[in-house]
C-alpha cells in the first residue's frame, strides 16, 4: 500500500497510468472495429482516447528541463559508449517533449493556426532516434556483460585446466552464445526490462511516420505492454536501468 501511496503521488506515475489507458483504449477500438462493433461505441472509445492522450501532454509539460538536467548529469560518464547513448537520448526526448508541448497548445485551441500535423511528424522522429538510442545502449551494455561472463569463465577453466582446444560447429557457437545472452538477460532483469520497453515502445513511431506501418492493434498492444513496464519501474525503482560501467552513475528519468 505505502508503494502505491508513493506511486499516485508522482505526476511521472500518473501519466504512465494515463498512457496504458490510452494504448488500452487503442487496443480495445482496433478489436471492437475487427469484430463489427457499433460506430457509436468505436466513436465512444476513440473520443476517451484523444482525451487520455491530451491529459498526458499537460502532464508533461516542462518536461524538456528534465531531460536536459538529465543530458547533463550522463556528460560526466566514464564510458564513452554510454555517455554518447544517454545524453543523446536525453537531448532528442528534450526535442520531443518541446515539439509535444506546442502540439498541447494546438490541440487546446490556445494556437488555432499551428500546423498539427507537422509538429506530431517532428516530435516523433526526435521520439524515434531517442529510442534507437536507448536500444543501442541495451545492445551495449548486453555486450559487455557477454564479454566479462566469457572472460570469468575462460578463467575458471585456465585455473581448473580444463580449456578445450580446436574448432566448434558453427550452429554449436551460436548455441553457446544463445545460452550467455539469456544467462545474462536473466540475472540483470533491469537491462531485460529496459529492453523489451523500448522495443515495444519503437513500433509507436515507426507506424506514426509511416517507416514501418502496421496497424492500430499493434501499436496499442506494443503501447500498453511498454506503459506497464514503465508503471513496474517507479513502483520498484531497483528495476530501473541504470549505468553500471561508470564511475559516476545518476538517475535518468524515463
Amino acid at each position: 500500500m505505502d508503494a502505491w501511496v508513493r506511486f499516485t503521488s508522482q505526476s511521472q506515475a500518473k501519466e504512465r497510468l494515463l498512457r496504458a489507458a490510452q494504448y488500452a483504449c487503442t487496443l480495445l477500438g482496433y478489436t471492437l472495429q475487427k469484430n463489427g462493433a457499433g460506430t457509436d461505441v468505436i466513436t465512444t472509445i476513440k473520443q476517451l482516447e484523444a482525451h487520455l492522450s491530451l491529459g498526458r501532454k499537460l502532464f508533461r509539460l516542462g518536461n524538456s528541463v528534465d531531460a536536459l538536467e538529465s543530458a547533463k548529469r550522463a556528460i560526466h560518464l566514464s564510458d564513452v559508449v554510454l555517455r554518447l547513448c544517454i545524453t543523446v537520448s536525453h537531448l532528442n526526448r528534450a526535442m520531443y517533449f518541446a515539439c509535444d508541448n506546442i502540439l498541447w497548445l494546438g490541440k487546446t485551441g490556445l494556437s488555432k493556426n499551428m500546423d498539427q500535423e507537422k509538429w506530431s511528424q517532428r516530435s516523433f522522429r526526435y521520439y524515434l532516434f531517442s529510442l534507437i538510442m536507448n536500444l543501442s545502449r541495451d545492445l551495449y551494455e548486453i555486450k559487455l556483460l557477454m564479454e566479462s561472463e566469457t572472460g570469468a569463465k575462460r578463467s575458471s577453466k585456465m585455473e581448473n585446466g580444463t580449456v578445450t582446444r580446436g574448432d566448434r560447429p558453427l550452429h554449436h557457437i551460436l548455441a553457446l552464445q544463445l545460452r550467455l545472452l539469456v544467462h545474462v538477460l536473466r540475472g540483470n532483469p533491469p537491462l531485460l526490462l529496459d529492453l523489451v520497453k523500448n522495443a515495444c515502445d519503437l513500433f509507436i513511431p515507426l507506424d506514426k511516420l509511416g517507416l514501418y506501418k502496421t496497424n492500430l492493434g499493434v501499436v496499442g498492444l506494443c503501447g500498453l505492454t511498454s506503459s506497464i513496464l514503465g508503471i513496474l519501474t517507479i513502483l520498484h525503482p531497483w528495476l530501473k536501468l541504470k549505468p553500471s560501467l561508470c564511475i559516476q552513475t545518476c538517475h535518468l528519468p524515463d
